[in-house]
């Protein structure tokens, strides 16, 4: 009998492990058949010998009979809503009475995916799941402990050694949308009802009375937060969440640390522009306090915590019909599949397309050409698309082919390494050449005005313009043919195409489309070097050491520079008459030697709030051109601050430092050389 209690427990240790390895950690260690034979041998020992099974044995997710209903309970500590806001302004707003009511405290923030599912609290003494809880009114829940023992990614015992005596935590539990598509499927052909979203299937599913109904819905649980914990310290919520990965409990992923609270509304930008990257719904971000005793100090309102708010978005959706998909091809040579829709009315709007993004989003998502496919839009963001209704198919949709060869110019398309792109890498393709001379028009690089995207299309469809240099080699009568231009437009656009050559340095190399450079990291490379041929001297370790130029922008700038295509594009600029010089070296001095000399050298400014005669980046850039370094961030060494109406935590820490205050007149006035008497 000690032989099989032995074996038994390795067993269940085994499973457990792998349990971790597939659900937590997305790393399986074994294939599904060999994970099958040690449950099968589990089981099979568990009938030989009931006396011996234990309640939080793997074989045990799943109970006996159906519930009549469920019990309530009240929870050990309530389970508080927080507060949420939709407007960027109230989260500044937010992290302004945070630091006014703890002026001396260093407030960093972790930013967190606001998963939109359904709120479970789950219970763990000495390491063995006892309860799960809904969330109910707050005060009291539901016991749903029999449909949480059933959700795979729910440990029913922590896994590893020095466990808290007492652990709830807290999260969501939710459906990923390709599930959810696969559950309809099964729902229609078995002749049930299909269900409309991941979030009302969630919450559905831990409604069901029976067990084993809910063992059969791909349910899954992020945990989030840690409620009652005895026998356990926690220094922060990066711990926390660290703590839970290792004890088998899958915490909210891609959760990062942000510094100041605009690092913070950053990342929560950047993951609105790019939830198609995601398989299940967020309805929002959540932005915290990271250390627990700073959480400890700030406390709690009635009905929620001070250290937490949520950044929403409003979101809708609609059921549309795909009924193409063509390829777009960029600037850089990027193959991105767009979705041609039969229009549908969304938050307003008509939408007709959506970007699919990449080969892999249609293969991991299935997409096909005359699927019914849901639509949401998010915010201001453009439309995506969540899921295929895969319920819905009548099997004469199609699988769209990925083309080997480029659309435009037939060149063979390569995939990025260990990338998800596929690009078109001929340098002379028609299509990105018309992409590249939009952007090298546009206002943040050559500014040349009257040079819009139908012109452009006509210019090389005609192939009056083969190459960015042809731009520069036109004549009138190329142009007074050409579509809805008049004498004196085509004499305005020639004026502007000329006017162009003498641009900065800076405003060519961001013209250029070169991979990772954009309007500030061209200025940066404009300050470092001259010209164009000091920095085509450049090798690419030195490129890499420069201020805010990393390895792989090095490398990327590196590598056009000494490629064919890139001498050719110079080469044929220069020809034409392009300067190609940096501003900061006009007078022939070195870059330092001209800084100094300006009345802002040796500055450092930061820029807050909401300005009225200026944008951020126009009063950034006047700063700039009289000498002085613009940053993001306060500190001991800034100089000035710019505050503007709604300045936030950047005027809290400032004053604090004693870094001195100007309002948007008063750097007006400092611009225009006038003597200033900082705000107090």
């Amino acid at each position: 009998m000690a032989d099989v209690a032995a074996e038994l427990e390795a067993l269940r240790k085994q499973i457990r492990y792998h349990d971790q390895r597939y659900y937590t950690d997305a790393e399986p260690e074994i294939s599904d058949l060999e994970y099958d034979k040690l449950m099968n041998r589990l089981k099979e020992l568990e009938a030989e010998h009931p006396d011996l099974i234990t309640s939080d044995s793997p074989t045990q997710r799943v109970g006996g009979e159906p519930l009549g209903e469920f019990q309530t309970v009240e929870h050990r500590l309530p389970m508080l809503s927080i507060d949420n806001t939709y407007s960027e302004e109230e989260v500044r707003d937010w992290d302004a009475r945070l630091h006014r009511r703890e002026p001396d405290a260093e407030i960093d923030y972790v930013v967190e995916l606001k998963i939109d599912g359904v709120a479970v609290a789950i219970i763990y003494e000495k390491g063995e799941l006892t309860q799960a809880l809904t969330r109910g009114d707050g005060r009291f829940g539901d016991d749903i402990t029999s449909n949480v023992r059933t959700i795979r990614d729910v440990p029913l015992r922590l896994h590893g050694e020095n466990l808290p005596d007492y652990l709830e935590v807290r999260g969501e539990v939710y459906m990923n949308n390709q599930e959810l598509a696969e559950l309809n499927e099964r729902l229609k052909a078995a002749g049930q009802r299909t269900l409309k979203n991941a979030r009302n299937a969630t919450a559905g599913t831990l409604k069901l009375l029976d067990p084993k109904l809910c063992a059969q819905r791909p349910l899954r649980f992020f945990a989030h937060s840690p409620a009652v914990v005895e026998g356990l310290e926690i220094r922060d919520h990066l711990h926390f969440l660290e703590l839970m990965q290792q004890f088998g409990l899958r915490p909210t992923p891609f959760v990062e640390r942000s510094a100041t609270i605009d690092d913070a509304m950053d990342r929560c930008n950047r993951w609105i522009k790019n939830l198609h990257d995601l398989d299940f719904e967020i309805d929002g971000l959540v932005i915290k306090v990271n250390s627990f005793p700073l959480r400890e100090k700030l406390g709690y309102r009635s009905k929620s915590p001070r250290w937490v708010i949520a950044y929403k978005f409003e979101k809708y959706e609609a059921a549309t019909k795909l009924e193409g998909i063509r390829i777009q091809i960029g600037k850089n040579g990027t193959l991105t599949p767009v979705a041609d829709l039969k229009p549908v009315l969304l938050a307003g709007t008509t939408v007709s397309r959506s970007s699919l993004h990449n080969a892999d989003e249609l293969e991991r998502k299935d997409i096909r050409i005359g699927d019914t496919v849901i639509v949401e839009k998010a915010g201001k963001i453009i439309p995506h698309i969540v899921r295929v209704e895969k319920h819905e198919r009548t099997g004469d949709e199609q699988l769209f082919e990925f083309p080997k060869d480029c659309p435009a110019c037939q060149t063979e398309v390569v995939r990025d390494p260990e990338g998800v792109y596929i690009r078109c890498v001929n340098p002379d393709c028609p299509a990105q050449l018309k992409e590249r001379l939009k952007f090298f028009a546009h206002r943040t690089a050559m500014d040349i005005d009257g040079l819009g995207e139908k012109l452009i299309i006509q210019l090389v469809d005609q192939g009056l313009v083969t190459r960015i240099g042809d731009l520069y080699r036109l004549k009138e009568e190329d142009l007074l043919p050409l579509e809805r231009l008049g004498k004196k437009s085509v004499q305005n656009l020639l004026k502007a195409v000329e006017g162009s050559k003498n641009r900065d340095l800076a405003k060519v190399l961001c013209a250029l489309s070169i991979r990772h450079v954009g309007k500030h990291v061209s200025e940066v490379l404009a300050t470092a070097y001259p010209n164009m041929e000091a920095l085509q001297q450049a090798d690419q370790e030195t490129l890499e050491n420069l201020e805010e130029i990393g390895p792989i922008i090095a490398k990327s700038v590196y590598q056009f520079l000494q490629s064919e295509a890139g001498k050719k594009t110079i080469d044929d600029l220069q020809s034409i008459g392009l300067t190609m010089q940096s501003e900061q070296f006009t007078s022939g001095k070195s870059a330092e030697e001209e800084e100094g000399e300006k009345p802002l050298a040796g500055k450092t400014f930061v820029v807050t709030g909401t300005l009225s005669k200026y944008t951020r980046d126009e009063i950034q850039d006047l700063l700039k051109k009289q000498g002085a370094k613009v940053s993001s961030s306060i500190s001991s060494r800034t100089s000035y601050l710019v505050a503007g109406e709604k300045a936030g935590s950047k005027l809290t820490k400032a004053e604090k430092l004693g870094v001195p205050v100007l309002t948007e007149d008063e750097a007006d006035e400092m611009l225009k050389g006038e003597t200033v008497t900082e705000s107090e």
